[in-house]
């Protein structure tokens, strides 16, 4: 390929819009344009990349022994309805309306189509197991989509789906795809850890997010140096806090004023001075129309996902002021569990055996304190609920830290959650009727080309790793002259590279060589090769490898051997 006869429009300085370096660099090496907010259109160095990456997905989606399929976009809502999610994913879903008002979804995913159509064709377990995949594209509604492809309205997806006789066979299925996850990754050239995540919306109760570390990432994950342990933060645990709970104290429930006091921190203040480990922070909910309490320590902070395993619903929000003034008598500043028997009281487990605790009192204006909660409050949940922090210790005692990343890829074993609710089944060996069990396998291809550029990059532009660049290799010719000696040596290099398999693109532009180089170098080419009539003249040419810099004079007769021996 020669520059002139494809379209790169780089572009010298990144438009406003663009927050995060990835989105960026998306802009300015030409790989996307914008059409509107969370929608892009793909140029075609930027296809090119998109389809190397789908071709690695495809080679070990394969390779795991999954089938490639192709599903509907267009979804009816009644399958959504039938397995719950039509409510619980209401603030994704796009809806349309055809010609005759009837209502359809943009599918953001296909649980329920795959599902829909294993409930007609497979009825045996001789059928299985199977794993069914896709690579797609995809809807969600972002109420407001931003970095790039990160968070879009519209993007690509691989989506897979395994059906198993049994629970064990299924763990098999889900390690088949955890395995086949590790090599993409590694293949497209970047880390990608697996952490333990929650399952979310999506139900079951296995699962691993691939995750990919950049300081701009959305989800954070707590880890230990050693490797033992890494979990999403919506999902990890810990020994709990540094500082212990108070757990002695057999004094009498005493209520005093606080008339000033709207917030855990105020409590802490003179003259009342209550440190915030002492508090029992309350916070009220409303789950699917009902309102419930949530407890924890006034210094932790409440984790949303655990919150929805915690209520057994994601369709929850905060309570408004008039709403808990209903319910508890008072307005935040002043609640409390004590006394209350007719709503629905979770606590964190840190709070179990926690006494001489203050909290409100239900009264605005007013708190208690000698709050022992095992002798104080009645009927309460137990669960995990707050979030961990910096150096609090993991189960095996290492100290946990936190960094930001990018998801890539998701695999749950889903169990029969959808089988069931679709109405899926098969006969046994005993030709009894049974649920199959589900596991569903969900990787971003478009978010993981972005994530790669945020993974590797510098002050010039995109590092791209060999396989999934555009062009392999970069040929700046010095002087495009047609019959001159630089171009005639460019072309049969260039010809020689393709005829090999290596991927090479000749700029032959006549444009200044400063712009040339800057040009290679925000792209991304793993190499470049500079050929002028000064370095011809000694019988070489420039060899430059982008992840390490610095230049290199290559015999003319050598560069081929050269370049196929460093992309070996």
């Amino acid at each position: 390929m020669r520059w002139s006869e494809t379209f790169i429009p780089t572009l010298k300085e990144a438009p406003a819009e663009a927050e995060i370096l990835s989105h960026q660099l998306l802009l300015r090496a030409g790989l996307v344009r914008k059409l509107a907010g969370g929608l892009y259109t793909f140029l075609p160095a930027g296809m090119r990349v998109l389809r190397k990456i789908e071709a690695i997905v495809r080679e070990e989606m394969d390779r795991a022994g999954a089938l490639e399929v192709l599903m509907p976009a267009v979804q009816p809502p009644e399958i959504w309805q039938a397995s719950g999610r039509y409510e619980q994913a209401a603030d994704v879903l796009f809806k349309v309306a055809d010609s005759k008002g009837r209502e359809w979804l943009l599918g953001p995913t296909h649980e329920e189509v795959v599902t829909s159509m294993a409930a007609v064709e497979l009825n045996s377990y001789r059928q299985l197991p199977i794993n069914f995949y896709q690579v797609q594209t995809k809807f969600r509604d972002e109420i407001r989509p931003r970095f790039g492809l990160m968070r879009a309205r519209e993007f690509i997806m691989k989506d897979a789906y395994s059906f198993d006789a049994t629970d064990e066979a299924a763990l098999i299925s889900y390690q088949k795809m955890y395995d086949a996850y590790v090599r993409i990754f590694e293949r497209c050239g970047v880390l990608a850890f697996p952490v333990e995540a929650d399952t979310g919306v999506m139900g079951g109760n296995h699962s691993h997010e691939f995750m990919i570390p950049a300081q701009t990432g959305e989800s954070e994950v707590a880890y230990t140096e050693d490797g033992s342990y890494s979990a999403n933060v919506e999902k990890a645990g810990s020994q709990g806090p540094l500082t212990s709970t108070p757990s002695k104290c057999t004094g009498a429930v005493e209520e005093f004023a606080t008339p000033d006091v709207k917030t855990i921190e105020d409590l802490t203040r003179a003259p009342y001075e209550v440190p915030a480990e002492e508090q029992i922070k309350t916070l009220v909910f409303i789950a699917e129309d009902k309102p419930v309490i949530a407890l924890l320590r006034g210094d932790d902070e409440a984790n949303e996902a655990k919150l929805a395993v915690a209520f057994g619903t994601a369709i929850f929000r905060p309570a408004e002021a008039e709403e808990i003034h209903t319910a508890l008598g008072a307005h935040p500043g002043s609640l409390g569990a004590v006394g209350i028997d007719a709503i629905s009281v979770y606590a964190d487990n840190q709070l179990k055996q926690a006494a001489g605790m203050t909290t409100g009192a239900n009264k605005d204006g007013f708190h208690i304190r000698n709050v022992n909660v095992a002798r104080d409050l009645s009927q309460v949940h137990f669960l995990d609920l707050r979030t961990v922090r910096e150096g609090e210790l993991s189960a095996e005692g290492q100290p946990l830290k936190i960094r930001r990343a990018i998801e890539v890829g998701h695999v749950f074993k889903l169990g029969t959650k959808y089988s069931e609710a679709l109405g899926a089944s098969f006969l046994d060996e005993d030709g009894k009727a049974q649920a199959p069990v589900m596991g569903c396998y969900g990787l971003g291809v478009t978010r993981t080309l972005q994530a790669i550029i945020e993974y590797s990059n510098d002050e010039n532009g995109i590092v791209w790793p060999a396989a999934v660049s555009p062009w392999q290799v970069c040929i700046t010719a010095l002087d495009v002259e047609a019959d001159g000696e630089v171009m005639q040596v460019a072309t049969q290099i260039h010809e020689e590279l393709n005829a090999a398999g290596i991927d090479t693109i000749l700029d032959d532009r006549e444009l200044r060589p400063g712009i040339k180089f800057k040009d290679s170098e925000l792209v991304g080419f793993p190499v470049r090769l500079g050929i002028g009539a000064r370095s011809l003249k000694e019988g070489n040419v420039e060899f430059t490898m982008r992840s390490e810099g610095g230049r290199e004079a290559v015999p003319v007769s050598e560069a081929v051997a050269r370049v196929k021996a460093v992309l070996a």
